[in-house]
């Protein structure tokens, strides 16, 4: 996108596509459970007695009690307790999907789409998550919307997806609200509407969603679909900047540089240049900037870079 000349022109944005488009990414990794608070498997799980947890719930399974499939299923599925065994997981999830719990459901859902100890079906994962987002279940409500994009197992349809997430952005899913923000921004599957894109993408900024917070921060910054505000445009994209977003911190090298919503400092725009640099951000017009400065202020720059390089590598740890 051009943007005219200027010191807004500083932090020109990216055209963004929908993130359930660009990579079919899915809600997946721990599947949330509903709290079981009094009962004896799901106590000893949280206490991490995971053999116990299973033998309780095998038991609890011949009584009847539904929610000790789940449970079940997330032990060999992670391998808590006994071996990993993604086939064992996907039983006992089916079982537990069967008798109606949602999380078992968007849990078998998920194995379904990957073809995790199941064969890769996603037409039935489609059908799972819809079950799970009949009974309110958030998270089935995104992965839904996903498979109405990719159009592996249901028909493409954006229209459709659209309206899964914005039922999943109400229940405050981070993801949901970003991708919802992207189809708005381009009008696609809903009316273009940049306010309401801006809404959405900065409740997903607020969730803490990196991308997010650079796009919202460059939305403030250019009075896009928000009122303008260069110094919290600045604020959200040094948050995104901080988490090792590439991009926010190139934006946040030209914002130090131009003094645009902070005060000018060209040794700050020199380390978050450096750092962005490494990460495949060319900027020739920050190299003719900075190359400019004096040896004493490069050599601040590079120290400051290498702090930060330090601190975050040991904060993930």
């Amino acid at each position: 996108m051009r943007l005219t000349i200027g010191a807004v022109a500083i932090l020109s944005a990216l055209a963004v596509q929908p993130a359930c488009a660009q990579n079919g990414g899915w809600v997946t990794g721990e599947v949330s459970m509903k709290s079981a608070t009094g009962d004896p498997a799901y106590d000893a799980f949280d206490r991490g007695k995971y053999v116990a947890a299973r033998k309780l719930a095998e038991k609890q399974v011949k009584k009847g009690v539904v929610a000790s499939n789940m449970l079940l299923g997330i032990l060999y599925e992670r391998g808590l307790g006994v071996e990993i065994d993604q086939a064992q997981a996907a039983v006992h999830y089916a079982n537990g999907a069967q008798l109606g719990d949602q999380y078992a459901q968007l849990a078998l859902g998920l194995m379904l789409v990957k073809g995790r100890g199941i064969k890769q079906n996603k037409k039935q994962a489609a059908q799972f998550f819809e079950l799970a987002a009949g009974q309110g279940n958030a998270d089935a409500m995104y992965d839904l919307a996903l498979i109405y994009v990719e159009g592996k197992g249901l028909k493409q349809d954006y229209s459709k997806a659209a309206e899964w997430l914005e039922k999943a952005a109400k229940h405050d899913v981070a993801a949901a609200q970003y991708d919802l923000s992207a189809l708005y921004k381009e009008g696609i599957g809903v009316e273009k509407n940049m306010s309401t894109s801006a809404y959405w993408l900065q409740k997903a900024a607020q969730a803490g969603v990196t991308n997010a917070e650079l796009e919202f921060g460059i939305a403030l910054f250019l009075g896009k679909g928000v009122k303008k505000n260069e110094k919290l445009g600045f604020e959200m994209i040094r948050r995104s900047a901080e988490k090792g977003n590439p991009v926010a911190q190139n934006r946040l090298a030209r914002a130090f540089a131009a003094g645009v919503g902070t005060q000018r400092n060209m040794v700050e725009a020199a380390k978050w240049h450096m750092l962005s640099r490494q990460a495949g951000v060319s900027d020739f017009r920050l190299d003719k900037m900075l190359a400019a400065l004096s040896q004493d202020q490069r050599s601040k720059a590079k120290k400051s870079a290498q702090l930060w390089q330090r601190s975050t590598a040991a904060l993930l740890k």
